[in-house]
């Protein structure tokens, strides 16, 4: 190398160096933008009233107060302000069920389409698939009508049956990504040495799809923790109303309780964020192993 070479390589470096670091800047500022409204909820929820509604805004509380969470709780003598334990068995009976249930027929599912060839298995896959971009809002009327004739009406179990219909499609197509990249030699293998389909289904092929049965939970449980459109149509009454639906108990006909609907929100976060953290590695492999190529 000449030494005429060696400014050339460092002007390089230098230029590279530079491009890394705005572009470590431009994340953070994305991730900051991103992060704000989540801020503010936090913010809103535990500022006094008096600096909910100011005019100019109130950025930071000048001082922190919990009376929103104990009306929320109903804890200290403050007034309990909705049921929220009621909505709370009620977001996990419906996300929880509807989850396991995705989860293990989508999971079948996904196993049949890749392993088997069978007429129709991809007309009856694309309409899957085409079924579930259909908008809950276009579908809540019909819902209605076939919940109320068969008593299905306000009922935990039948939101989370409407919850599992909308988790399968995802599901049965993450896991068939994951089937797929399974050689199909490994049964074959493992059925010379004397197992059955189903045991080597169990044993072999389950075991090699975890990710992609953590990345299904997670996306399934986000999806029915969070719906809205259907569950606001098909409940009536704190026996099935889940959280999302529970947040319209703020809003009264002049005033709405913008610290109690914060305070609502930021607890509707924390197990999502936390069951996110647990899983995330099996989350982050699923999503790029499984089915993108």
């Amino acid at each position: 190398m000449k030494e005429r070479d060696i400014p050339r390589i460092s002007k390089r470096k230098r230029k590279r160096k530079i491009k890394q670091e705005l572009h470590n800047i431009l994340v953070y500022i994305l991730v900051l933008i991103f992060f704000l409204p989540v801020i503010w909820i936090v913010l809103t929820s535990m500022r006094p009233e008096i600096e909910v509604n100011a005019r100019p805004p109130v950025w930071l509380p000048r001082s922190l107060t919990f009376d929103s969470f104990s009306a929320l709780f109903g804890t200290g003598h403050t007034e309990k302000s909705v049921p929220f334990y009621d909505y709370l068995r009620n977001s996990l009976y419906a996300s929880l069920l509807s989850t396991a249930l995705a989860l293990i027929i989508g999971t079948l599912a996904g196993y049949s389409f890749s392993r088997f060839r069978f007429r129709g298995s991809s007309t009856a896959f694309i309409g899957m698939m085409l079924a579930r971009s259909i908008p809950g809002i276009s579908i809540s009327l019909p819902l209605f009508i076939i919940f109320a004739r068969m008593g299905l009406l306000d009922k935990k179990v039948g939101l989370a049956l409407v919850y599992t219909a909308m988790n399968i499609p995802f599901t049965t197509w993450l896991m068939q990504g994951f089937f797929k990249d399974i050689p199909e030699t490994l049964d074959e293998a493992a059925q010379i040495d004397g197992c059955s389909r189903w045991q080597a289904f169990v044993k072999i092929d389950l075991p090699l799809t975890l990710p992609g049965l953590a990345a299904s939970g997670i996306f399934a449980f986000l999806t029915a923790w969070n719906e809205f459109q259907i569950s606001s149509v098909i409940t009536r009454t704190p026996a099935s109303k889940t959280f999302p639906v529970g947040l319209y108990d703020f809003t009264q006909e002049f005033t709405i309780d913008w610290r109690g609907m914060c305070a609502m929100s930021v607890v509707m976060l924390i197990p999502a964020v936390v069951f996110v953290l647990l899983t995330q590695r099996q989350l982050i492999r699923g999503l790029t192993f499984g089915a993108f190529k």
